[in-house]
């Protein structure tokens, strides 16, 4: 989820385990609980582009990490505030919690999170929340703030917190009942329209958990579609995509590529590029505007090419939508329903 996000939750659990010993500054190091493990991005300019979508979401998002570091702080902490009521234990529990919320959010979300690092480098994701989610932070957010504004021993601070937390879980709960039915939705369509598939990726599109988008994998490409909760007609259109994965034979063995192919889970098709070598597009993000008849630039794309002395080389290429006006009008009507 994003840094806000984060810092909201850890705040909140740091006030649940400690806030009635250390009052606002539970808060405080319960949102530096949170927004820690994000930290593993300043590792970035020492690491090449495969390494860093590698790196980014495993040491510092793992249960290893969290085991190991929250006692580590819990210690330096009661040091650093001696005076105050909270142990060793709340303040190792503090940072614990803190650690493992942020990286269990994460794995709602699409790009997953490798909980069992080192013993393993699956990234864990259950597609059910997008990135940033304003039905999700901005209630959490107002319960946090509000806190902050009641002494620590103040029973209206406690409810306050507890009703964020119930919040921000209900909202998690109901989007993972929102996949179900989306779910429910697509498998029913791939079935009606005869279209082959083993397994699929469903996940809300931004901002919101009414609009999902599914990508189905066939034999020799995928099937992307949409679709909104408040659809009158539970008709799917879905766009077939050829994986290609031919193109790709002049450059596999590489490990660099090797675990780029690994991240995306199998997750990818491959198009030439216009110069030289080819683009790996990551269909796990999908198309930010694929819900368009004009369809649309995939989110994340990976230029592979080999250079003049036969180095592999890879590029990572954002694509954007140009978001506007028109722009947000057409995407509200279409997640309320109207194609």
């Amino acid at each position: 989820m994003d840094s806000l996000t984060q810092i909201v939750l850890g705040a909140s659990v740091g006030e649940a385990v400690a806030g009635r010993k250390l009052g606002n500054k539970a808060l405080l190091w319960g949102g530096i609980a949170g927004t820690l493990p994000d930290l593993d991005i300043l590792a970035n300019p020492w690491l090449d582009m495969v390494e860093q979508l590698a790196f980014h979401r495993s040491l510092t998002h793992s249960f290893l990490f969290a085991l190991l570091a929250a006692p580590l702080l819990g210690l330096l902490l009661r040091r650093v505030y001696p005076q105050q009521r909270a142990t060793f234990r709340d303040w190792t529990l503090l940072f614990f919690l803190g650690f493992t919320t942020h990286a269990l959010l994460d794995s709602c979300t699409t790009w997953g999170t490798q909980l069992f690092w080192p013993f393993s480098t699956y990234g864990v994701a259950f597609y059910n929340i997008f990135v940033v989610d304003p039905l999700y932070t901005v209630p959490f957010l107002v319960c946090v703030l509000a806190v902050a504004f009641y002494p620590r021993l103040s029973p209206k601070r406690r409810y306050l917190n507890y009703a964020g937390l119930l919040l921000s879980s209900g909202y998690l709960l109901f989007s993972f009942g929102a996949k179900a039915a989306a779910n429910h939705t697509f498998e029913k369509n791939l079935q009606r329209q005869e279209l082959g598939y083993t397994d699929y990726i469903s996940k809300p599109t931004p901002l919101n958990t009414v609009f999902w988008s599914v990508t189905a994998k066939g034999e020799d490409g995928f099937y992307n579609g949409f679709y909104s909760l408040l659809d009158k007609i539970p008709t799917v259109q879905f766009v077939y995509e050829p994986q290609n994965r031919q193109l790709l034979a002049p450059y596999r063995g590489h490990p660099k590529l090797e675990r780029l192919l690994e991240i995306t889970k199998g997750y990818y098709a491959v198009a030439p590029a216009p110069e030289r070598g080819v683009y790996i597009n990551d269909l796990r993000f999908g198309k930010f505007d694929g819900w368009r008849a004009e369809g649309g630039a995939y989110v994340f794309v990976y230029h592979v090419w080999q250079d003049a002395q036969g180095v592999l080389q890879l590029e990572e290429i954002n694509n954007r939508p140009k978001v506007d006006k028109p722009y947000l009008k057409a995407y509200w009507r279409r997640i309320l329903g109207n194609s």
